[in-house]
């Protein structure tokens, strides 16, 4: 059932899948507040 180097939690949750998926996910909260933060400062 399990393939042998996969990476899973105890609840069975795919730790590669999920970094897979995170990385197509586009920006994170952190990189767009900065963003923002960087295109309100060049204004002003």
């Amino acid at each position: 059932m399990n393939q042998p180097n996969k990476r899973v939690t105890k609840s069975g949750t795919d730790i590669d899948e999920v970094k897979r998926q995170n990385a197509q996910s586009g920006l994170t909260y952190n990189q767009v507040k900065q963003q923002l933060g960087e295109q309100y400062s060049g204004e002003k």
